[in-house]
C-alpha cells in the first residue's frame, strides 16, 4: 500500500488538479509529485508478493457485446480533442457526454461533434465532474486523456461504476496502482485498456505478423526506446507544459518515467503475458548533463534554472529479463540532442528487424546485411498487417500520429462491438507501467535487479501470444 504522504498527494491533487489542458494549472507541481520519496518509500509492497485476488481472471476477457458504443470523454486539451476527431468518424460510436475544466475545450469538442452532423454531447466543466460522467447509465466506456496521476483513479472509480475504461499513457505510475487497477478490473469483469498507440504503428504491426509466420526465428532479444529532446518545451514558460510540470518531475524522478511507447510493440510480439511474462530487471542511469547545459545557455550561469539541481538522468536504459530468458533493452532520454527515435529492434534466430533511423530488416542466410530495398519492399507487402490493410489508407487520413490512434480507436471500439477480448489488457497495462516505479527503485539501489510480479497471478502459462487480428 502507499506511504501516507503520496495518499494525501493524491488526495490533494485529484481535489484540485484539472481534467483538461490545464493539468496542472491550479496547484503548485511541487505540490503533485514533490509529496512521494522515491528514494526510500517509492515500494512498500515487496515486489514479488502477489496478494489472492477478489475477483477472477480477464485474461481473454469478453464482454456483451455492444450495438453501439456510447463514450464519455474526460479531458479535452490537445490528445483529448484529438480522440474526438477520430472516435466520430469510427462507427457505431456515440459521444454521449465531455468534461473539461476549460470551459473553451467543452465547447470546442462539441463543435466538432456537431459540425459532423452528430447529437452534441453533454458538457460537464467541474473539478470532480469526471465522477458524474462515470455514474451515468447512459455511459459504456470512459475514454480519458487526463493527467497521469488521475489516470488509475478515473479508470477504476469508471469499472467500479459497470464502465470499460481506457486512458493515455501511462496509465500508472506506482506500483500500488499497477495492482489497483488489475484487482479493480477481476473484481468488476470490466475491459481496461491503456491506450498505446505504438502497437497500431504501421512498421510495428507487420513485424508482428513477420514475427508470428516465424520470419524471424526464435525472438530472444528486443530493444526499444522513447528518445525525445523536450528540453525547449520543459524550460517553455508560455505555451510549453502547464506550470512546467515535465520540468518539476524532471528535479524530483529518476529512472524510465515513460516506457511504454517503445515495450508495448516489442511484448506484444515476444509473448509477454502470454506464454511468458516479466521476471526481474536492472536498471542504470547517466548523470545530467542536458538539462544544466541548456539552462545555462539560455538563462545563463547566475540562473535558478542553471543553479537548479536534477534528478532524471539524462539516458536511462533498463533491461527487462523474462522468466524464459529473453531480453528486452528499453531507453529513455528527452534531455540529449539526438533525433527522435523508439528503436524498435528485435532479434530472432533467423534474423532481426530495426525501424529507426530507417526501416530495416536481415534475415538468415545473408543477414551479415541488410536487405535490398526491393526485396524489404517485397517483404513488407507479403506480410502487411490485415489492420494496415483494412483500414490504413483511412488512419492516414483522418491522423492522429500517422493514422495509429485512428487504427487504434477503431479497432478498440470494433472489439467492444463484438464483445472480443481488448488487444491490450489490464496486464499488460500493468506489466508495461510497473517499469516506471521498479526502474527508479533499480537505479536508486546501484542498478540492482527487482523482480517484476506476475500481475496475472498465473494465467500467462496458458494464454497463447496475441494473434493476427482484423476488423472483418
Amino acid at each position: 500500500m502507499a506511504n501516507n504522504n503520496e495518499q494525501n498527494s493524491r488526495r490533494n491533487f485529484i481535489k484540485i488538479a484539472t481534467v483538461g489542458s490545464a493539468a496542472f494549472g491550479l496547484a503548485p507541481v511541487s505540490q503533485v509529485f514533490g509529496s512521494v520519496d522515491s528514494t526510500s518509500n517509492q515500494l512498500i509492497v515487496p515486489e514479488n508478493k502477489i496478494a489472492e485476488s477478489k475477483g477472477k481472471s480477464v485474461m481473454g476477457l469478453r464482454c456483451e457485446p455492444l450495438k453501439t458504443v456510447r463514450i464519455g470523454i474526460i479531458g479535452l486539451g490537445m490528445r483529448g480533442s484529438g480522440a474526438v476527431h477520430r472516435l466520430i468518424q469510427v462507427e457505431g460510436t456515440e459521444i454521449v457526454a465531455i468534461s473539461d475544466l476549460v470551459q473553451k475545450n467543452v465547447t470546442e469538442a462539441n463543435k466538432q461533434i456537431t459540425d459532423a452532423g452528430l447529437k452534441a454531447a453533454v458538457e460537464f466543466s467541474g473539478e470532480e465532474d469526471w465522477k458524474k460522467i462515470c455514474e451515468r447509465d447512459d455511459i459504456d466506456l470512459i475514454y480519458q486523456c487526463t493527467p497521469w496521476l488521475l489516470h488509475t483513479p478515473i479508470a477504476v472509480y469508471a469499472m467500479k461504476h459497470g464502465k470499460h475504461a481506457a486512458c493515455e499513457v501511462p496509465s500508472a505510475v506506482t506500483f500500488q496502482e499497477c495492482w489497483d487497477l488489475v484487482n479493480t478490473a477481476e473484481e468488476t469483469q470490466r475491459h481496461f485498456m491503456m491506450l498505446e498507440n505504438c502497437c497500431y504503428d504501421f512498421f510495428e504491426l507487420n513485424t508482428l505478423n513477420m514475427a508470428r509466420n516465424g520470419v524471424f526465428g526464435d525472438i530472444y532479444h528486443a530493444e526499444g526506446a522513447y528518445i525525445h529532446d523536450l528540453r525547449w518545451l520543459k524550460f517553455m514558460k508560455e505555451g510549453g507544459y502547464h506550470n512546467m510540470w515535465r520540468l518539476e518531475y524532471s528535479k524530483i524522478h529518476t529512472g524510465n518515467p515513460y516506457p511504454t511507447h517503445g515495450l508495448g510493440p516489442l511484448a506484444q510480439i515476444m509473448g509477454i503475458n502470454r506464454g511468458d511474462r516479466f521476471d526481474y530487471l536492472t536498471s542504470v542511469s547517466s548523470n545530467q548533463f542536458g538539462m544544466s547545459l541548456y539552462a545555462k545557455e539560455k538563462f545563463g550561469e547566475n540562473s535558478p534554472e542553471y543553479l537548479q539541481t536534477y534528478k532524471l538522468g539524462d539516458m536511462n536504459t533498463t533491461i527487462v529479463h523474462s522468466l524464459k530468458g529473453k531480453t528486452i533493452m528499453i531507453q529513455h532520454d528527452t534531455t540529449s540532442p539526438r533525433p527522435y527515435s523508439r528503436i524498435h529492434r528485435i532479434s530472432g534466430t533467423k534474423g532481426m528487424a530495426v525501424k529507426w533511423p530507417l526501416e530495416q530488416i536481415a534475415l538468415e542466410p545473408n543477414a551479415h546485411e541488410f536487405l535490398k530495398k526491393e526485396d524489404l519492399d517485397e517483404l513488407i507487402k507479403k506480410y502487411e498487417h490485415p489492420l494496415a490493410k483494412q483500414i490504413g489508407e483511412k488512419a492516414k487520413k483522418v491522423g492522429g500520429h500517422g493514422g495509429m490512434d485512428f487504427i487504434m480507436d477503431y479497432r478498440l471500439i470494433y472489439c467492444l462491438r463484438n464483445g472480443l477480448p481488448l488487444d491490450q489488457d489490464v496486464y499488460d497495462a500493468a506489466a508495461w507501467c510497473s517499469i516506471v516505479p521498479l526502474s527508479e527503485k533499480s537505479v536508486m539501489n546501484r542498478g540492482n535487479s527487482i523482480d517484476v510480479p506476475d500481475f496475472t497471478r498465473g494465467a500467462w502459462e496458458k494464454a497463447e501470444p496475441w494473434p493476427i487480428v482484423t476488423i472483418e
